[in-house]
């Protein structure tokens, strides 16, 4: 099963999960979830290929639902789920595959089409990074700079890092290989009739217009919403404001 760092405990209020972007981790989520588990639990997951979670071979959605799929079934059986980016196409997967176990869906930047963008030049910053002499995070933050990584990445990415053992807490080979499994999303004719807010930042491109038609074929309820100033990365950007307004759509 997919490691979890768990905040708070159970109440009366639907517990949630929360599934993490590429490269991150549940670390990366730790303010946020602290904050929302003033009111209910909040397990954080590390998604496979990434932090202390199984590393495999494949990379794809219907895997990473079922992943999902089973910390729900590990906590009750039915949770509210956030998910931003990579980890907003797993949980949207999840509700399509597994309609039963989702109350509540909250989708941060992404929608449910493929993109022609790569991450891959982030693979090869992080490749490029010299571990064997490595003592602190900074040298890391330091070599990422010179790979031309904008400085707010440099300490995401170094989050990952295991520097006593020399590694990263990223399946880099198997996320390389699997980098159109990524960036695209299954064809399907599931329909989930939940409630689900598509979170976006004012200044991201992820979640177009266009695509609304699309995402209402997929979920009907779908609502929309946008954080003034901030871009992709929203939750890290305006983490008071995503704060705010993922607990008003989970009380809602």
């Amino acid at each position: 099963m997919l490691n979890t760092i768990t905040h708070g405990t159970a109440t009366d209020k639907s517990p949630l999960l929360i599934a993490h972007g590429l490269y991150g981790s549940a670390r990366n989520w730790g303010v946020i979830a602290k904050r929302l588990s003033d009111e209910r639990l909040v397990v954080a997951v590390d998604m496979r290929n990434h932090g202390h979670s199984p590393w495999t071979t494949s990379h794809s959605y219907p895997e990473m639902a079922d992943d999902l799929a089973e910390v729900i079934a590990a906590h009750g059986g039915q949770m509210d789920v956030m998910g931003h980016s990579m980890g907003g196409k797993a949980a949207m997967m999840l509700a399509l595959n597994h309609p039963q176990l989702v109350s509540r869906l909250l989708v941060g930047d992404i929608a449910p089409v493929a993109y022609s963008h790569s991450q891959i030049q982030f693979i090869t910053a992080m490749r490029s990074v010299d571990l064997t002499a490595l003592q602190r995070r900074s040298e890391a933050e330091a070599q990422l700079a010179e790979a031309g990584v904008d400085p707010a990445l440099q300490s995401f990415f170094t989050q990952s890092l295991d520097i006593p053992n020399r590694r990263w807490r990223l399946n880099l080979d198997t996320l390389a290989d699997q980098m159109a499994n990524v960036l695209s999303f299954p064809q399907t004719d599931a329909v989930w009739q939940g409630s689900i807010l598509f979170l976006s930042g004012a200044k991201s491109d992820y979640v177009k217009p266009e695509y609304r038609q699309l995402i209402r074929a997929r979920f009907p309820k779908a609502r929309f919403a946008k954080i003034p100033n901030a871009g992709h990365w929203l939750h890290a950007e305006k983490p008071r404001e995503f704060e705010a307004t993922a607990r008003v759509f989970l009380n809602a």
